[in-house]
């Protein structure tokens, strides 16, 4: 089975980095993000990985290059996907790479959800798309008012957080029927029809997930990384 990363997006919020590499270069620890993202993969078995380059494809490119040179453990394709394409364009262009059923992620975003299980979930409840639900670490409290008056003030509580979409997805063939038109956007106009259809399915995942978006979840990630409680590094030292 395939893995699909979407790694061609600009990252503008994250400029401070992304100004001079593409957002899954940014490093945690000593390591890109998108090294993290593989790697965890790998632990379930993945060794074929497709990825959906755009912004700055090159430096990806000179990386895995190199990382080939010293490793060639895994059989990476990174795939110009467009610098301008949203989400189901740049799904689109990598069709012909994928079999009936693969994995497809975000560049950006870690967890430490079972894989296999995921997959699993997703073989059973026989669905075009799966995708991981999860509620997302709040960063502030919360403010209750009566009027103009706070009447109370809320510490962060995941418990009281909605489910969003939290990637990590496992995809049938079937949704390349949903890629159409051009450049579409893979969460609002797959997903959303899907979820018309009801062939959209969300494994709940109730652990570690995080999104890095912004300089401070950068900062976040790679002090779990560096004080050794990364909930993702579930591989042993090479």
């Amino acid at each position: 089975m395939e893995l699909v990363i979407f790694a061609g997006g600009l990252g503008t919020r994250i400029s401070e980095e992304t100004d001079y590499i593409p957002k899954p270069m940014v490093k945690i620890g000593k390591k890109p993000i998108l090294w993290h993202i593989i790697k965890y993969y790998s632990v379930f078995g993945f060794s074929k990985f497709i990825i959906c380059g755009g912004y700055k494809i090159n430096i990806i490119k000179d990386y895995f290059k190199n990382l080939k040179k010293k490793n060639n453990t895994f059989n990476i394709r990174i795939i110009n996907t467009g610098k301008k394409s949203n989400t189901g364009e740049r799904l689109k262009r990598v069709k012909k790479y994928v079999g009936k059923t693969f994995c497809l992620t975000y560049g950006d975003g870690l967890s430490n959800v079972n894989i296999a299980k995921l997959i699993e979930f997703h073989k059973k409840n026989k669905s075009i798309v799966t995708l991981t639900a999860i509620k997302p670490t709040p960063h502030f409290g919360r403010i209750i008012f009566k009027g103009n008056k706070v009447d109370k003030f809320l510490e962060k509580n995941l418990k009281k957080e909605n489910w969003v979409n939290g990637g990590f997805f496992v995809c049938d063939k079937k949704v390349f029927k949903c890629l159409n038109k051009k450049n579409t956007i893979f969460e609002t106009d797959v997903l959303g029809f899907l979820a018309t259809k009801k062939k959209l399915v969300a494994f709940k995942h109730k652990d570690f997930w995080y999104c890095m978006d912004t300089l401070r979840d950068k900062r976040h990630l790679n002090s779990l990384w560096l004080s050794n409680k990364a909930p993702w590094k579930v591989w042993k030292d090479e």
